[in-house]
């Protein structure tokens, strides 16, 4: 069995109408990678909508505001992705004069592009023969070839993007690797795939073995950090409250939260109160304390999980800074604290 050729052919008979595949811009096609990195399609498509429209152009996302980029990023994680997106606009814009390179070793001198979108790009847009390796490609090939190398090893993507690059038809760069990501989307899926159904079913190595389940192999383990956070929803006598930015590296870098309190375990009304009593965050006189949420909420990242509780703290007269709730709704926040304003204030 020719495998390029019949991926192709599964390819155009069950790939996903997409509004980045109608295109060879290579705008539009940087714009979906990058958004899609770690983000499902059925997630990352309506902000890809939502920013083509608001960023018809290189130059309208070059031009805009770092805030107003993150605010249409909210919700879909990763925010390093929008700072970088960010940045790189700008550079395609000012000093590229809103022509992206057309070649992958061009492209990979961007800011923010690594060999990943580099080789999107340049294939999609381009259809230079350079080979995509991603999730997807990792599971397809480990386990159509049985590959063992673990994938999480130093020599993995060299490896790969070999065997990718040995399977890509001459002239078709554009259409195999789209086809061979898609194959792993919707038909070699992490869990259970649907082998009885598959175009491959007879020439699968890991289906004859039965290493299905244990294709591809990835050996390291995430260590996940947990934290708990304490965010102070400060209340003046006019309804004002206080937020603060994240200027710190880390989880949401420039986005902005209420005054945080971090603490090892979850607080009581008591202890929290003591706590504010050691800090400066304001001067008024604190009338009343009590949370929000009656049970802890769980915000999970890929390496931390954050154990979070909203506490509303009741101050005497004007809060100095003090901010308006219609104010503080436009700015970009982490999507947890989003749904508690939404939830609680509008």
């Amino acid at each position: 069995m020719n495998f390029s050729k019949s991926l192709i052919l599964w390819y155009l008979q069950n790939k996903r109408d997409l509004p980045w595949r109608n295109t060879v811009d290579p705008y539009f096609i940087w714009l979906s990678e990058i958004m899609l990195q770690q983000t499902r399609v059925a997630q990352g498509l309506p902000y890809f909508l939502r920013f083509t429209q608001a960023f018809p152009t290189v130059f309208d996302l070059a031009k805009a505001s770092e805030e107003d980029v993150l605010k249409l990023w909210q919700g879909l994680g990763y925010y390093s992705r929008a700072r970088n997106l960010h940045k790189t606009a700008q550079q395609v814009a000012f000093e590229f004069n809103g022509e992206f390179p057309k070649t992958y070793t061009e492209l990979l001198k961007l800011k923010g592009i690594g060999e990943y979108t580099a080789a999107a790009i340049a294939s999609f847009s381009y259809n230079e023969s350079v080979p995509v390796v991603d999730g997807n490609v990792y599971r397809v090939l480990s386990r159509y070839f049985e590959v063992e190398t673990d994938i999480a090893s130093s020599g993995a993507k060299k490896e790969f993007a070999q065997l990718a690059s040995e399977l890509l038809p001459k002239g078709k760069a554009n259409l195999f690797n789209q086809a061979i990501m898609e194959f792993g989307a919707l038909q070699c899926v992490p869990k259970n795939p649907d082998c009885g159904n598959c175009v491959f079913n007879n020439s699968c190595a890991a289906l004859q073995k039965k290493k299905v389940a244990v294709l591809p192999v990835k050996s390291k383990k995430v260590k996940v950090r947990t934290r708990h956070f304490n965010y102070l929803v400060f209340s003046d006598e006019i309804d004002n409250t206080l937020i603060q930015k994240r200027t710190q590296k880390g989880i949401w870098h420039n986005l902005y939260e209420f005054p945080l309190l971090e603490t090892e375990t979850v607080m009581t009304e008591k202890e929290l109160l003591k706590l504010l009593q050691n800090q400066q965050f304001v001067a008024n006189e604190v009338l009343d304390i009590h949370r929000y949420n009656s049970e802890t909420t769980t915000h999970k990242l890929t390496h931390q999980h954050l154990n979070i509780n909203f506490w509303k703290i009741g101050v005497k007269e004007k809060l100095e800074n003090g901010i308006d709730w219609e104010s503080v709704k436009k700015m970009p926040f982490p999507i947890v604290i989003y749904n508690f304003i939404e939830k609680e204030r509008f």
